[in-house]
């Protein structure tokens, strides 16, 4: 079975006062804010002086404290395999986002509007959106991840002022993770002609690709008569290569057709963006102007792989959360582009955007990183997981949340997939198939263009209940010993890895005998990084490896997951004080553990690896077995302790547990260095690295992975902070207590350590490290000049950055 998909891609950038002549976008950032009930705060009038002042986006629930009361649920959870309910304190985080919340804010519309279109424009807001204008409520969104506007244009006065007041409301049992709470993404109001693109219509494809020319065909919807439509595209330097116009409408669409010559293909490895501008002309006079970025791109999926412009490329892929860390969901740019940095460095190729939709600002830098993404939609449909979940809105709202996600975000070349659930409990019967077949016929109708997967972990159910053999990618969690099965009994000739590994791990931290198993635990509430350790319904990494590498009807996998994330604290949700997930290749602060670099040792086809482990500070294991493992790039390997051979190993594909990974089971400890050297494929020597057992904590060291800062009020400089000893060593077991100072233009924001049972809080400006290290987030103001983080620690000499904050280019 073969299915074939084309896209033309578009971004619609979104600016302040943007082509002020058509249409103006303001984003409402300043707001007043009160949690806890009300009800009055909708009224105009309503006296609001002594309320908190925010910016959006914001999280209310962030600041915390941690608490293990909040949210405590006592569940079975049967996407676990677990039999009998016991008490969970930290799954949904522990932090304070239940409740009532309200936002106000005062906008003044000018006398020019009064002829104007305006539409009131929520990215998300967490959750059960009630809208108000002027004492009015003009509608509702319970749906805290959907993207939702309001046509506001009778209802804001002309050349008053207005007041808007957004309230929310979080129940307890909402969530299976942290969800965060208020107005979390970005608020607009776009004021534009009455004759006009209507808001999110624009649909761009491209039926036809060749390495000579590309069919470029865009459909825009409009609001008027005697329309005509004009596009200039240009390449990623500005200059012009093609355009056209046409002023044939069909009811409220007008079609183009554009030919682009020696089109340069979108992929992970060249995101090469185009701008369109469009523009829309009645009667010869210009009333809707939008500059738009796109990819041009083809994609198909074949029993013998996924096929980006006509070549194989595997999904290495992993499922990210929402939440930003010691950030909360907060939507921030500067954040959202480290975490695909340093993804990109990790090889990774595509995110899926568990268990929700993704931030727009998520999908314009996966475009111009290079990303490929399955935007998902819902964690569950009818049948709950969770007492008040989305459950209680399924029918009433998934059609329009579907709507919302396809119209707003179809153009992203770095959508493939659509996801139209994770694990829900309606895979099993009729009823379940009947859902799935209307939701996915809702995709279809959206977006021809694109096929839709649901992540399933009741494999054996939606084989009997022809539920898998419906959906246009059938998405496996887990369960990779049915692999072979499932890619019999279903027709599409392929399968997806859709959740994979489960592998947990604390960065920095190794228990003693090295053990694989599921559901380990031990009393720090830690997991060893060693990376042999999962959960009960999953596996180490190398048993999807090994698919990945012997069958090309497996796409890829996406692995749970690429960071940390607030919530979830499995193997110890059940036990206090974890309140955050151990499943990230790279932890909460954003510092990476072990595991990344096995998987970088596969994934990254660019750079060299040698990552060894464990550290080598082990007071008190002196002649004690100590087991060292290699994540490398090359196939061999030898380890030396103090100058002495260890032995050579090389990768063994006979053998699940060295096929991978280099391991020196029987290595004694004692104190000094270790150094491996990596040899290639004529035995010479390639790449050498070494620890060393570090001396006592002498002082810290910091590193900013952005020395220059933009004046906008909301840049991040991410710092990691090291415990080192006199020779700039660092020190694996330092747990000093640090304090934060930011002097000159910029602020201190927030710090994390990375540990999943810390009850400190992000935003206080003192934090322990953890296995040596934490995150320290600064932030620029609308200030220009320098500005200078100051970190200092009890009997440890300070340490301080100097970072720039440069005026908006």
């Amino acid at each position: 079975m073969k299915n074939k998909y084309f896209l033309f891609i578009f971004i619609l950038a979104l600016s302040n006062n943007l082509y002020s002549q058509t249409r103006s976008i303001q984003e409402i950032e300043t707001w007043k804010f009160f949690q806890g009930k009300n009800e009055n705060a909708y009224q105009k009038d309503f006296d609001d002086s002594d309320w908190q002042e925010v910016n959006i986006p914001h999280d209310w629930a962030i600041s915390g404290p941690f608490d293990k009361e909040i949210d405590k649920q006592i569940v079975k959870i049967e996407q676990n395999n677990e039999e009998i309910a016991t008490e969970k304190t930290g799954r949904t985080g522990a932090l304070p986002f239940i409740g009532t919340g309200w936002y106000r804010t005062v906008l003044h519309i000018p006398e020019s509007a009064q002829n104007k279109q305006l539409m009131l424009n929520f990215d998300g807001a967490m959750s059960n959106a009630e809208v108000f204008i002027n004492g009015k409520k003009i509608g509702n969104r319970p749906y805290g991840y959907s993207y939702f506007y309001f046509d506001v244009t009778d209802e804001l006065k002309k050349g008053e002022d207005n007041t808007i007041a957004v309230r929310l409301e979080n129940l307890p049992k909402s969530s299976r993770w942290y969800p965060g709470a208020g107005l979390y993404r970005k608020v607009r109001l776009i004021t534009k002609n009455t004759v006009s693109f209507k808001h999110w219509g624009h649909t761009i494809t491209t039926p036809f690709i060749n390495s000579n020319e590309a069919k470029v065909t865009i459909k825009s919807e409009v609001q008027g008569t005697n329309l005509c439509v004009e596009t200039i595209i240009k390449d990623k330097n500005g200059k012009k290569v093609s355009s056209n116009s046409n002023c044939q409408q069909f009811g409220n669409q007008i079609e183009q057709n554009i030919k682009v010559n020696n089109p340069k293909l979108w992929s992970p490895s060249t995101p090469y963006l185009y701008t369109a501008e469009i523009r829309l002309l009645q009667d010869g006079e210009l009333k809707d102007q939008q500059e738009i970025k796109f990819g041009i791109r083809e994609i198909e999926y074949t029993p013998g792989g996924f096929k980006l412009n006509g070549k194989v490329t595997k999904f290495k892929g992993v499922c990210l959360h929402h939440d930003l860390g010691p950030l909360g969901t907060a939507i921030n740019k500067a954040a959202l582009r480290r975490q695909l940095k340093i993804l990109k460095d990790l090889g990774c190729n595509a995110i899926r955007s568990a268990h929700n939709m993704p931030s727009l600002e998520q999908l314009q830098l996966c475009d111009e990183m290079g990303f490929l993404v399955i935007a998902e939609s819902f964690d569950e449909w009818k049948r709950p997981k969770v007492k008040n979940g989305y459950n209680l809105y399924f029918d009433d709202w998934a059609e329009k949340d579907v709507e919302s996600l396809v119209r707003a975000t179809k153009n992203h070349p770095s959508i493939v997939m659509w996801s139209a659930g994770n694990e829900v409990p309606d895979q099993f019967g009729s009823e379940g198939v009947k859902r799935l077949h209307w939701l996915q016929d809702i995709f279809h109708r959206e977006d021809p263009t694109r096929p839709v997967t649901v992540g399933m972990d009741r494999v054996k159910a939606v084989m009997e209940s022809g539920f898998g053999a419906v959906l246009d990618i059938p998405g496996l969690n887990y369960r990779v010993h049915l692999y072979d099965e499932a890619h019999q009994r279903f027709p599409q000739g392929f399968i997806l890895g859709s959740e994979t590994a489960s592998t947990v791990s604390s960065r920095g931290i190794y228990k003693f005998p090295v053990k694989t198993g599921y559901n380990i635990t031990y009393p720090d509430l830690q997991s060893s990084s060693y990376d042999l350790e999962y959960c009960s319904w999953s596996n180490i990494p190398e048993v999807d490896f090994i698919e990945q590498d012997e069958h090309d009807w497996v796409l890829g996998e996406f692995v749970w997951t690429g960071f940390d994330y607030l919530g979830e604290p499995t193997p110890y949700d059940d036990y206090w004080p974890s309140r955050s997930s151990y499943f990230g290749m790279v932890d909460l602060a954003g510092i990476p553990k072990d595991r990344y670099y096995l998987y970088r040792s596969r994934w990254n086809t660019e750079d060299e690896t040698l990552h060894i482990l464990p550290h080598w500070n082990w007071e008190g294991r002196k002649g004690e077995i100590t087991p060292v493992f290699v994540y490398t790039s090359y196939d061999k390997a030898e380890l030396f302790i103090n100058g002495k051979s260890q032995g050579i190993r090389a990768k063994n594909n006979n053998s699940l547990m060295e096929r991978y990974r280099l391991m020196w089971d029987d290595v004694v400890y004692e104190p000094g260095k270790v150094k491996v050297v990596a040899y290639d494929e004529y035995g010479n020597p390639a790449m050498e690295k070494e620890i060393v057992t570090a001396g006592k904590p002498h002082h810290l060291k910091l590193e900013a992975d952005r020395a220059n800062l933009i004046a906008n009020g909301e840049d991040l400089s991410f710092v990691t902070v090291s415990v080192v000893d006199k020779d700039g060593n660092l020190c694996p077991t330092a747990a000093n207590q640090l304090n934060f100072q930011v002097k000159g233009a910029g602020e201190y924001r927030a710090a994390c350590n990375g540990d999943p049972t810390s009850l400190e809080m992000f935003h206080l400006p003192t934090m322990k490290t953890f296995s040596g290290k934490l995150v320290v987030l600064v932030k620029s103001t609308a200030q220009t000049g320098k500005t200078e983080l100051i970190v200092t620690g009890k009997g440890l000499k300070t340490g301080q950055i100097s970072l720039e904050i440069e005026a908006p280019k």
